[in-house]
């Protein structure tokens, strides 16, 4: 059993999930490696202190994240900061020769993204991946293994997106995601877009347009002092997009939303083809609907009870539910997967989210920037 010694950076609300993935880690019964947390990082030390009091191989917290970088029994460094940070942060992480899994979007805008993709390239030894987890899901991945299969045919459409409505609440305080110095103008989608585009981008689906509806819902939010000041990136974004690969050409439509209501954090996937339709919905965790088709023959939808059938088998029984914090388990054992064995040797196909796709992601959100500015159809 192959030990890779972590250290976080950020002690936040992620930082806390993988921590808790680590401890669970003893749940997936066919790996060969395993994580261990033996550094932490936050500008606040209190933050720091869930992980003093539950993380027993911890052997530094520190409020600088040099000293992280420079601790020798770091191996990789997991980062969650706020979107402005990136760059400084995740360039450093890659210099030190540390791998490297980050949150998305992978820096604030596309300069820094490109600033971080250089560093990664002229480290190559490093492995460098990012973050999301959705794809995870047994219905989601199950998809995706239908999709390699080539059992869809000729694609008609494909839908993907990613809605909550944390921010429904015109009273909400606002914070670091409604400002453009640490958020970054793309808003929702920087936030919530590189979800919807993991499963797309790993298939080599990358959009050649895009024509951008960007929502503004609730422009004010009190501060902490209670005065109502403007928010400044956008709530809601929805992007009719043609994907053109060398074998066929559909239309792709992708939406992020803050704000929709009855939807507490509900990411989905939907993929229509001439011979087989399916799709997800982590609303409803355990339903996969699917329609087989044959020339002729009656369309009729029909739903799978969606077992817990994970990329890496884990001890729940099949009749039992998947959630959120396996998702984030199986996410960080593709991570670790590929760290110890390369991708040509990992246990399943799917892999973390790679720099390029995030590249074409920034791409994207850029372009949307602009439709949404011109009311144009915008060329990638």
């Amino acid at each position: 059993m192959r030990t890779i010694r972590f250290g976080l950076i950020g002690c936040g609300m992620m930082g806390r999930e993988f921590a808790s993935a680590a401890a669970r880690w003893c749940h997936l019964t066919e790996v060969d490696f395993q994580p261990q947390i033996v550094a932490v990082c936050n500008r606040s030390p209190q933050k720091m202190e869930w992980f003093r009091e539950h993380i027993p191989s911890l052997a530094l917290a520190t409020t600088e994240y040099h000293e992280l970088l420079e601790h020798p029994q770091v191996d990789a460094v997991y980062v969650a900061v706020p979107h402005d940070q990136h760059l400084p942060i995740y360039s450093d992480v890659i210099w030190a020769g540390k791998h490297l899994f980050g949150e998305k979007p992978f820096g604030i805008d596309l300069a820094a993204n490109r600033a971080i993709l250089q560093a990664s390239s002229e480290n190559p030894s490093v492995l460098v991946r990012c973050s999301s987890q959705f794809s995870f899901f047994p219905g989601a991945y199950r998809i995706y293994q239908w999709l390699c299969e080539g059992r869809f045919g000729k694609i008609i459409e494909v839908e993907a997106g990613f809605w909550h409505s944390s921010d429904l609440d015109p009273n909400k305080p606002i914070n670091w995601k409604r400002r453009i110095a640490t958020n970054g103008e793309y808003g929702s989608m920087g936030d919530l877009g590189m979800h919807i585009l993991h499963i797309p981008l790993q298939l080599g689906w990358m959009p050649t347009n895009v024509r951008a509806l960007l929502s503004m819902v609730i422009s004010e939010r009190p501060d902490n002092e209670g005065r109502r000041v403007p928010c400044e990136t956008w709530d809601n974004a929805v992007l009719a997009c043609e994907v053109l690969t060398p074998e066929q050409q559909f239309p792709m439509l992708l939406s992020t939303k803050r704000i929709a209501p009855g939807h507490a954090n509900t990411w989905f996937l939907r993929v229509y083809g001439t011979r087989w339709s399916a799709e997800f919905s982590t609303q409803y965790p355990k339903q996969l609907r699917y329609l087989p088709y044959s020339t002729g023959g009656l369309q009729e939808w029909h739903t799978l009870d969606m077992p817990y059938q994970s990329a890496y088998p884990a001890i729940t029984g099949s009749i039992f539910e998947f959630g959120f914090s396996d998702a984030i388990l199986q996410m960080w054992a593709a991570f670790c997967d590929e760290l110890v064995h390369g991708a040509d040797g990992m246990k399943q196909p799917l892999r973390c989210v790679l720099p390029q796709e995030t590249a074409f992601s920034h791409q994207l959100f850029t372009a949307a920037l602009e439709s949404g500015r011109t009311k144009q159809t915008i060329s990638l």
